[in-house]
């Protein structure tokens, strides 16, 4: 075999790599850019996310000239019922994980991602009654038990960090089931997520409790909200062509890890010992997860779904 015949793939792979870093470094800075908006409630700051994101979207499934696979799931009615179910997910995990910046949470943002793998663990085998290996049973019981020291020491579940993981998790059982690329199928659901996010622009802007126009800032920022959450999907989608599974999931855990990162450093949350106690316990979970995910890799599994950030 030549030298170049095996640099070839290296190089691709690097450049997977490069690109899965990208996406998922931006994703876990997020809660720096959510940050700079002052003032602006995170219900209005959703509603511009989807209409910009569609905007942008729109600019970019013509560039790219993925308008094949958009028709025909526009097409499918039946199809467009699960894309709806998809599209209410994101909304609903877009405007939370907003919240959680706004209001300081970010280590129960970034616990609820740590959470979600093992979710699409439990998730898959209620719903979808796939088996669980051994560890990943382990891995999922250590999450319950993390839950229930954190509800028995401090005396409240942690709720943005279950409904983020929760929503995320049903979003990938659900997108399972519709056959669109990472960057078409986010169109789609911006799309039909579009009519809301006007009819409550409109009523905002009638109220007079719209932000957009108040400040050049203010403005530029809502409007790069749907930019930066087309652009990372894009950098997600090129290391997907390039990489295993396995390798795109352990560069997964980067994006929950800045988060925490910047929780504890940017936002100075402070962090509880039965907090602490709960992310030692996902930690390990999520080792077990992975070493298990890991043996049982098959060895040419490409990623094909993206997670709607």
């Amino acid at each position: 075999m030549s030298q170049h015949s095996t640099s070839a793939p290296s190089r691709e792979t690097g450049k997977g790599v490069a690109f899965g870093l990208a996406a998922y470094v931006t994703w876990g800075c997020f809660p720096l850019f959510f940050a700079l908006f002052q003032g602006v409630p995170a219900f209005e700051i959703l509603l511009h996310r989807v209409i910009w994101s569609c905007l942008f979207l729109v600019g970019l499934v013509t560039l790219l000239r993925r308008w094949a696979p958009v028709r025909r799931a526009i097409a499918e009615p039946r199809r467009l019922g699960r894309v709806l179910g998809c599209a209410l997910l994101i909304a609903l995990n877009w405007g939370l994980y907003i919240y959680s910046v706004e209001t300081r949470q970010v280590l129960q943002a970034s616990l609820g991602y740590f959470m979600t793998p093992l979710v699409n663990v439990a998730l898959g085998m209620l719903v979808l009654r796939e088996r669980m290996a051994r560890l990943q049973g382990v891995a999922v019981g250590l999450a319950g038990l993390a839950i229930a020291i954190q509800l028995v020491m401090l005396g409240e579940l942690p709720w943005i960090s279950l409904v983020l993981a929760f929503s995320f998790g049903t979003y990938g059982l659900l997108r399972k089931q519709v056959p669109l690329d990472g960057l078409s199928g986010l169109f789609v659901e911006t799309l039909l997520l579009l009519p809301l996010a006007l009819i409550g622009l409109g009523w905002l802007t009638q109220a007079e409790l719209s932000h957009f126009l108040d400040e050049g800032r203010t403005t530029a920022l809502l409007v790069a909200s749907g930019v930066i959450t087309a652009l990372p999907l894009l950098a997600f989608a090129g290391a997907a062509r390039r990489l295993r599974l396995a390798t795109l999931g352990f560069l997964m855990y980067l994006n929950p890890t800045i988060q925490f990162v910047i929780a504890l450093l940017v936002f100075d949350e402070p962090l509880a010992t039965a907090q602490l106690v709960t992310f030692l316990l996902i930690w390990t979970g999520l080792a077990l997860y992975s070493w298990s995910a890991w043996q049982s890799r098959p060895g040419g599994a490409r990623a094909t779904t993206a997670p709607p950030r």
